[in-house]
């Protein structure tokens, strides 16, 4: 591979935001473990499903990109990871052009969903795109409104959650919406420390997130509050509903609260600015563990008893 090649690659992958990944496998994999939970996993729906969020946030990720520089967001001021379109390292028509790519990709995963759940999903694919392009996209960004905590809350948890569950169970029990609001509330607490961090560039911009709107205390008390809720919520639900040998493995996922407490008290002791930047991977491995923890929760209960009826 030649240099310029080499640096044409790198470049890409700076632009995909490798790192931010997370947030689209945890919902999926937090969808999967209900379908286990509830006797209907099935893996190769849950791959097409993996694929298809991936496809999303990729998407989403190269449109940011192309969206902020366009809007002003993105400066030479700023304090975050370089954004390729704002360093002049891909021309902005081919970032714009690789979101448009991820979309259609993943519109064609979305036509084997449409075959397999009906319209539905085709609804669902359809408001998670618009959604994606909306957020930094067109004359009233909703991210630039203070928006985006709502819109990660609610396509990062119920709804991909539920899009994952439903094209494996071919159902949408309302338990797995309820649960479904960790992992959303997880993924909207690294939106917060992203805003943050950027919270004097973004008022600079016009970008009036919550941070800009409400100041450094209430985002960092937002983010205690997305951890608590979203930590709290998935084990109390699923111990709710459990039956018998069930009961004791709908706990597990309550073990994300430990290094959640060390990752709040690093947050309170950082200041705004680019010192908050390895505190956005920290919290995404607290959304990944949740993932794991309600795998290995479901997988528990399978061993030990029938699967639990969906609630």
């Amino acid at each position: 591979m030649s240099r310029q090649s080499a640096g044409a690659a790198g470049a890409w992958w700076l632009a995909i935001r490798p790192r931010t990944l997370w947030a689209a496998v945890a919902p999926v994999l937090a969808g999967s473990a209900l379908a286990l939970w509830h006797g209907a996993f099935a893996p190769g729906w849950a791959l097409v499903a993996l694929a298809g969020a991936l496809l999303i946030q990729v998407g989403c990720n190269l449109h940011n990109d192309w969206a902020d520089a366009r809007h002003g967001a993105d400066t030479a001021d700023r304090v975050g990871p370089t954004r390729v379109t704002q360093a002049g390292l891909i021309p902005p028509r081919q970032v714009l052009g690789g979101a448009l790519l991820m979309f259609a990709g993943a519109a064609a995963l979305g036509v084997a969903g449409v075959v397999r759940a009906g319209w539905p999903l085709a609804v669902l694919l359809l408001a998670c795109v618009a959604a994606a392009i909306g957020y930094t996209g067109g004359p009233r960004p909703l991210g630039y409104l203070g928006l985006g905590d709502l819109l990660v809350l609610v396509f990062f948890g119920p709804v991909a959650v539920g899009a994952t569950y439903y094209l494996q169970a071919l159902a949408l029990p309302p338990l797995v919406l309820g649960v479904g609001l960790g992992p959303g509330l997880l993924a909207t607490a690294i939106l917060v420390v992203n805003n943050l961090r950027d919270r004097v560039t973004d008022e600079r911009a016009g970008k009036r997130t919550l941070a800009v709107r409400f100041g450094d205390r209430f985002a960092r008390a937002e983010y205690l509050a997305c951890l608590l809720a979203g930590g709290l919520l998935p084990p109390l639900l699923l111990l709710a509903a459990a039956t018998g040998g069930a009961r004791w493995p709908a706990l597990l996922p309550l073990l994300v609260m430990i290094p959640a407490h060390r990752v709040n008290a690093r947050l309170r002791a950082t200041p705004a600015g680019p010192r908050l930047n390895p505190l956005l991977g920290s919290t995404a491995q607290l959304l990944l563990l949740q993932a794991l923890l309600l795998l290995a929760a479901a997988g528990a209960a399978a061993l030990l008893a029938a699967p639990q009826p969906p609630a």
